[in-house]
């Protein structure tokens, strides 16, 4: 029985794709910024106003990985986390998405600064 494209994927699942792929992506060595693990529920809302469901897996003072149940474009978008005390909104800049075994995908994103395409001032 799948799950629902558009659910939010389990801390189990995550564990399951990390196990799959392995921790260090073949480009780890050339990042220059350190990336933390960093499991906690996200929200993207693309500049189409959908919104996915999605779980992190780390993230960097750059940019931030996410598992998503479904492929995610490339291109700008914002992502939400919380915490149980505070609420964090972040552009982000989807870099590259693809697929796991496991039917999931991974994606990676930069943080930006600008005003996203349609946001006004």
């Amino acid at each position: 029985m799948s799950a629902d494209v558009w659910s939010r994927p389990t801390l189990s699942d995550l564990h399951e794709v990390l196990e799959s792929v392995g921790q260090e992506s073949p480009d780890a060595e050339l990042r220059t910024v350190p990336r933390l693990q960093l499991c906690v529920p996200a929200e993207v809302t693309t500049l189409r106003g959908n919104t996915v469901s999605a779980m992190t897996r780390e993230i960097s003072r750059g940019g931030l990985g996410l598992l998503t149940r479904g492929s995610l474009n490339r291109g700008y978008c914002r992502v939400k986390m919380s915490s149980e005390t505070r609420e964090f909104n972040y552009r982000v800049e989807i870099e590259w998405c693809r697929p796991t075994e496991t039917g999931m995908w991974l994606s990676g994103g930069r943080f930006v600064t600008d005003v996203l395409p349609g946001e006004g001032d």
